[in-house]
């Protein structure tokens, strides 16, 4: 750990002496800083969990997928797929692909479909041009969507009634509605 002295700051660590006072000339095998000041932790943190970037300048065409996060501020032309991660678009972003991730900030352009399978945010920058498609949207004040909206959870689809008829073996072929299926006409009484 750092040591306080006197009068002096904590900002940048400071060379030491050897102890006799004088000066020498480290040998190749020494190193210049002392030992105190090798053991000094990280100025930058480094993070398995730290999102990777396409930054401002950068432009790719093609497919980009994997399962982190990602942060996008230059300009991508294709598909973009995060299975399990985060995908935020910055203020310089400009995206044309189809995106596909757990949640999606949009604080740049983005023209195709855009899919967040918990949450989509589209921040006071951001401008989406296409298909939405999420459980929660959230839209600050100031961004711009123009297209087809997706959002809240799907109701259980009767592919499972369907499913469930099928598997207790009633002679229609499955084609009856089960115990659990609901249909779609009025009742008379």
């Amino acid at each position: 750990m750092w040591k306080k002295e006197d009068g002096k700051s904590q900002g940048a660590p400071e060379l030491s002496t050897p102890p006799t006072g004088s000066l020498s000339t480290p040998s190749p095998s020494q190193s210049p800083i002392s030992s105190s000041t090798r053991e000094m932790p990280r100025e930058i943190p480094v993070s398995s969990n730290a999102a990777a970037c396409i930054s401002q300048g950068i432009k790719i065409k093609g497919e980009v997928t994997g399962s982190e996060d990602l942060f996008v501020d230059g300009h991508v032309e294709g598909k973009l797929s995060l299975t399990n991660g985060c995908l935020t678009i910055g203020p310089n972003g400009q995206v044309k692909a189809d995106v596909t991730a757990r949640e999606v900030i949009v604080r740049g352009t983005v023209e195709g479909k855009v899919s967040g399978r918990d949450k989509v945010v589209l921040g006071s920058t951001g401008q989406v041009t296409g298909e939405v498609q999420t459980d929660r949207l959230a839209i600050e004040d100031g961004a711009m969507l123009r297209g087809k909206v997706e959002a809240g959870k799907h109701p259980v689809k009767t592919v499972e009634a369907q499913a469930a008829a099928a598997a207790s073996g009633s002679p229609s072929g499955g084609k009856s509605p089960g115990p659990h299926s609901m249909s779609s006409g009025t009742a008379a009484n």
